[in-house]
């Protein structure tokens, strides 16, 4: 019984010898640890903590509850050393590290997939925008009508009407109808609300729109970049990596960035 004790606990200071950042004590479902979590090996466990060979090095906070880190004392030093072969603890550093090289290796693999990627959107973006800027028609922009209260106002003029007609559509400084016209003061109004201790989302703000408009994220992209145009709302960038962006699909190009957040100018 004390041989298979010791041995297990060899083997979990021989593991961790090669984690200095340390590892829990126990293994759970998804992520390693010291000693795997059944209860023939929480007696080796409880003698390691008893006899000073563990030190707590951090609190891993990932799961729903944190839990210590534990590396090598000096006393655990000192009883591996003690025991086991430099050779053996020097072999096991080496099997860490080639682990460590495979995932460093397929991390590159994957930010170099990305970069192409990106520079392929790029190119795809360079080809397609003169084709686009050659085939637009500029259209003057119609003039309001006069609003209620004015010296030739037409008293038969609906609500409707007179919204969209006395509406700015922040649209090149000028006047407009459509949704876009009705839709830039909603954003506005929104944004003025919203109290949070950051800036809205996208997702966020074309939800809290489309409860009050007939409304599509392309509508709602156009509104935002004339918005930003304008200088009346910042649009800050994606700061994290490509694939951990949520609901992409409301995220817009902004130059060379990645719009996410939107709030008004200071």
């Amino acid at each position: 019984m004390a041989d298979k004790l010791t041995q297990q606990i060899l083997d979990a200071l021989s593991r961790i010898a090669a984690e200095p950042n340390g590892l829990p004590l126990y293994s759970g479902k998804t992520d390693a640890g010291l000693f795997p979590n059944v209860a023939s090996a929480k007696l080796a466990a409880q003698k390691c903590l008893a006899d000073d060979l563990l030190r707590v090095t951090g609190t891993d906070a990932k799961g729903k509850t944190p839990r210590d880190l534990y590396a090598l004392s000096e006393k655990g030093w000192e009883f591996l050393l003690a025991a086991v072969s430099p050779k053996q603890v020097l072999e096991d550093f080496v099997r860490v590290l080639e682990s460590r090289q495979g995932e460093v290796g397929e991390l590159l693999s994957t930010a170099r997939r990305m970069s192409d990627s990106l520079q392929g959107l790029k190119d795809a973006v360079t080809r397609v925008l003169p084709g686009v800027t050659a085939a637009k028609i500029e259209k003057p922009t119609p003039q309001p009508p006069p609003c209620r209260g004015g010296p030739d106002t037409d008293d038969s003029l609906n609500a409707s009407e007179l919204r969209s007609s006395c509406s700015p559509s922040l649209q090149g400084g000028g006047w407009g109808v459509g949704l876009l016209c009705d839709l830039a003061p909603a954003v506005v109004a929104y944004l003025a609300d919203h109290s949070g201790p950051t800036d809205c989302p996208l997702p966020e703000l074309f939800r809290a729109l489309s409860l009050t408009e007939s409304l599509t994220i392309g509508a709602f992209h156009d509104c935002l970049r004339q918005l930003h145009a304008d200088g009346t709302v910042s649009l800050p960038a994606w700061t994290g990596p490509l694939y951990a962006l949520p609901e992409p699909q409301y995220a817009l190009l902004i130059g060379h960035g990645i719009a996410y957040y939107a709030s008004l100018r200071g």
